[in-house]
């Protein structure tokens, strides 16, 4: 443990911010896995549910979780998915 006070601080500070990442992470995770599942049964929600499932990674590459050709890849494989 840091004895200084700013160090104490930034302990605090990336515990925060990495309980945050993990949290956008698992959703931008889950969003596309539903997706995944509702274009496979075919559910009359799909277009919505890939639309979410693009925001969230397009949020994630705002924030830096993911770089941004991961971004592009997941919701070109996405936008592929819904086309056929």
């Amino acid at each position: 443990m840091p004895n200084i006070k700013s160090a104490k601080k930034r302990v605090l500070v990336n515990k925060t911010k990495a309980a945050q990442n993990k949290s956008r992470n698992s959703a931008m995770k889950t969003a596309i896995k539903k997706a995944h599942v509702a274009v496979e049964t075919n559910a009359a929600d799909k277009e919505a549910v890939v639309k979410n499932a693009i925001k969230l990674v397009d949020q994630a590459c705002a924030k830096n979780l993911i770089h941004k050709n991961n971004a592009a890849r997941k919701k070109s494989a996405l936008a592929k998915l819904l086309a056929d």
